[in-house]
């Protein structure tokens, strides 16, 4: 039976390499589907968790993930395991591994280079492999390919003894409007042959798949599509920083542009980027480009612009309070939300991060409130987050509060009675005019501040 008929028939084994944010709901849909799955990971917690049927993605219930596991006290759709081996079984391999920047913003593809050396010392022909990682335009066929055509003195070929295709993933961490399985799909293999089989498979779990003519093209659809929201949420943070020297309120700007019926979407500003994809794909182009003697010049900015936005907020937190009489240094100020983005529990590259540490450098005393996540760890500090019990009182005993994510479980009304100053990153306090919350919109009056309190 070839590999698209035992597709078809649900008989293929598929294997994610990778079970974080994007590797777990994906095996998850591929077991809800009828494929055996085996997921592999190097951390043992992972890995753990997975066969006790115990999530730790968001996207992912704990309620799903047990009754495809032995923890239903059934035979199992998916399991995990730390061990490579577990690939001389699987029909399929995707590879979810991060691809993170290094210090000097060049792609570090050290998971996805040993995660393809596992699967050459184990390939094995039929067998499809699926690179879902994002890195720069080229790696699907100058990193991997190659260690696939030889291994271990063998020569194969793409498309006839195995086949590898790209795929980026799209999943928005939290979304529930756009999931796994209606979101399209985009696949690029390096041979038709290869796009064949990779359609074959992601049509039984997709309800939209897309193909293009290469892995390269595929590589470069994720790039392109993070690059225009970097760009864009760059260009209008940028807008707010403009529309706040002019006495201009962006909010009221933002609302009425979108009426536009045609030409224009709504983005909106805030602290900066947050999660692994707006702060980082861009720079995997940026840095193939200059491989190519290229600067990407709109990357280059908007990262500047972007990176440049929680220090803004933190000048107009030090603004705000010297209009109230108090010095930065020594202030006690209370920052709600550090996720990146609202309702979900993922500190990666948050813009609150900075905000802290700029703060702290400044001399305030900064505390923090987020449901989500009770410690915070960085390089310069380690907090813990104030009790929900707690939180009233910490508002009004703080000189400030600044909201970074504006979760949808806070109360804005308790916000508006406890804090005597508010520095709102998100507009989520919205239009009413009151002289203690400074936002992106024109400067208020200075408070009078109760001597007594």
């Amino acid at each position: 039976m070839n590999l698209i008929d035992k597709i078809a028939a649900r008989d293929a084994t598929v294997s994610v390499i990778g079970l974080g944010y994007v590797g777990l709901p994906l095996a998850t849909i591929f077991a809800e589907a009828g494929f055996q799955v085996i997921g592999i990971d190097l951390d043992t917690a992972r890995v753990g968790s997975v066969n006790q049927g115990e999530s730790y993605v968001q996207d992912v219930s704990s309620d799903t993930l047990a009754s495809l596991t032995l923890a239903s006290g059934r035979s199992a759709l998916l399991s995990a395991t730390t061990d490579f081996d577990a690939l001389q079984e699987a029909d399929v391999a995707i590879v979810c591994v991060p691809t993170p920047l290094g210090k000097t913003k060049d792609p570090d593809l050290t998971h996805v280079s040993s995660a393809a050396d596992e699967i050459a010392k184990r390939l094995h022909s039929n067998m499809l492999i699926v690179l879902e990682s994002t890195s720069y335009p080229g790696t699907t066929e100058e990193l991997v390919l190659p260690r696939l055509q030889r291994p271990n003195g063998r020569t194969l070929r793409a498309g006839t003894d195995f086949y590898l295709a790209f795929s980026p993933e799209r999943i928005d961490p939290g979304r529930t409007d756009w999931t796994i399985s209606t979101t399209p799909k985009v696949i690029g293999g390096v041979t038709p042959e290869c796009t064949d089989v990779a359609r074959a498979l992601y049509e039984c779990v997709i309800d939209d798949v897309v193909t293009v003519s290469s892995t390269k093209v595929a590589e470069m659809v994720k790039l392109l599509e993070n690059t225009f929201r970097a760009t864009n949420i760059a260009l209008v943070n940028e807008m707010a920083i403009m529309c706040d020297r002019l006495g201009v309120d962006v909010w009221e700007v933002i609302e009425a542009t979108k009426t536009k019926p045609f030409g224009y979407m709504p983005f909106y500003p805030g602290p900066g980027l947050g999660g692994h994809c707006l702060p980082v794909d861009p720079q995997y182009l940026a840095w193939k480009m200059r491989t190519l003697d290229y600067r990407a010049r709109f990357i280059q900015l908007a990262d500047e612009i972007n990176l440049g936005m929680p220090l803004y907020w933190v000048t107009k937190v030090q603004d705000a309070l010297n209009q109230n009489g108090i010095a930065v240094n020594g202030a006690g100020v209370l920052v709600l939300g550090v996720t990146y983005k609202r309702d979900l529990a993922d500190i990666r590259e948050s813009p609150a991060l900075d905000v802290i540490g700029h703060l702290r450098s400044k001399g305030a005393r900064v505390s923090y409130h987020d449901p989500y996540v009770r410690q915070l760890k960085a390089d310069a500090f380690e907090l813990t987050s104030i009790s929900d019990e707690m939180l009233e009182r910490s508002m009004a005993d703080a000189d400030c509060v600044v909201i970074v994510a504006d979760h949808s479980s806070y109360s804005w009304e308790s916000v508006r009675q406890q804090a005597s100053l508010v520095v709102d990153t998100r507009n989520a306090l919205g239009k009413a005019a009151d002289p203690r919350v400074t936002g992106a919109a024109p400067p208020a009056a200075p408070a009078v501040r109760d001597p007594a309190s």
